[in-house]
């Protein structure tokens, strides 16, 4: 079925439909990822966007039942250059375009998505949406389009609920969370206790967690304000650890800001350097929004880690009390597992914390 891609600048990109039937609309961004499309597709930190992948086959191993960062994805839509017509993996239980059908999500191959990648570059990312005519009505419903602001409350859980454990106690406050940061977890045996992005700090330290985590999640971090006065009444308390929308509002809770980047960091082959050691690792990221470096108090907070292509603020380290976060993803899913490290130094500061608290 004839299907078209269509951008608010005006930008018209024919293609072919496969998954689901339907009209839509939201934020046009590009994923650089060679393979994972499963883990991405699934990410609710892609919620309310259309995602672009600049890889040109996509599909060719399926979808399997181990490789779901959520339950019901919330993209908004799925653009290709080809899609795979021979699934060939032994773990596949259906095919991209089964899978996209039964979860209501469409998608348009045939796009030159070179192209479609070089455009989102020099304009940013846009409105976009998927329709059967590229008509001026359909440019008049996208250009009426306003996003929404509540993309945190949407995917993040409306109840708490326990991934049980034997080791340390640890919340996890879901703004959008990726199973992959569960799976990390309950490596190391801990005891994990999953509450809404609404958990005030008083909530929180009722359950006398051994420590936090702030996950990552969707959006502007400024639309969600209600978070920082959590992070305020619970960091020097509680060691804190926070990723991607969780290192963002980490920041805004001590003074710091954020900003809009032009396009964002989506996929997982930013090298980040760690600016101690100098190490450098290749990580997952999926942002678009960054921490301005120049809003930084250093007396406050010390920046650990640079992006090295652009210089993003990747990662922070709070001065007085044990909390850290990093902008990018080190439970990957996809990507590298060259950072997963910080979830064993996340452990370490658990415990180190006890030994203090328990000596007084």
């Amino acid at each position: 079925m004839k299907r078209y891609l269509i951008l608010e600048d005006g930008s018209v990109f024919p293609g072919i439909g496969f998954g689901a039937e339907t009209v839509t609309t939201g934020e046009i961004v590009f994923n650089t990822g060679m393979s994972g499309y499963q883990e991405t597709i699934t990410d609710q930190s892609y919620n309310g966007q259309i995602i672009t992948f600049t890889q040109p086959l996509i599909g060719n191993v399926g979808i399997n039942r181990d490789d779901y960062e959520s339950i019901d994805p919330t993209a908004k839509g799925i653009v290709v250059r080809e899609v795979a017509r021979v699934t060939g993996n032994w773990r596949s239980q259906m095919t991209l375009d089964e899978f996209l059908k039964r979860k209501h999500i469409p998608g348009i191959s045939g796009v030159d998505t070179r192209a479609l990648t070089k455009k989102i570059r020099e304009v940013g990312a846009m409105k976009a949406s998927i329709v059967d005519a590229a008509d001026e009505h359909a440019f008049d419903q996208l250009k009426a389009l306003v996003l929404p602001k509540n993309q945190v409350q949407q995917v993040s859980t409306q109840q708490a609920y326990p991934a049980p454990g034997t080791g340390r106690n640890v919340v996890v406050v879901d703004f959008g969370l990726k199973h992959s940061i569960l799976r990390e977890l309950a490596k190391r045996q801990c005891n994990v206790t999953v509450l809404p992005a609404t958990t005030t700090a008083a909530t929180i330290l009722e359950l006398a967690p051994d420590g936090v985590m702030l996950t990552n999640g969707p959006g502007d971090p400024k639309d969600v304000p209600e978070a920082l006065d959590m992070i305020r009444g619970i960091e020097g308390k509680i060691p804190l650890f926070g990723i991607c929308l969780g290192h963002q509002l980490f920041a805004l809770a001590n003074g710091a800001d954020t900003f809009k980047m032009k396009y964002g960091h989506r996929g997982f082959n930013h090298p980040v350097r760690e600016i101690a050691t100098g190490r450098i690792d290749f990580t997952s990221q999926n942002h678009g929004y960054a921490v301005d470096p120049d809003s930084i108090d250093p007396d406050t907070l010390l920046v650990t880690h640079v992006e090295i292509n652009d210089g993003t603020v990747e990662g922070l380290r709070h001065r007085l009390y044990p909390a850290f976060t990093v902008q990018f993803h080190p439970d990957a899913a996809p990507g590298p597992h060259d950072a997963d490290h910080l979830f064993d130094e996340f452990m370490e500061m658990m415990d180190a914390f006890s030994d203090r608290t328990q000596k007084g």
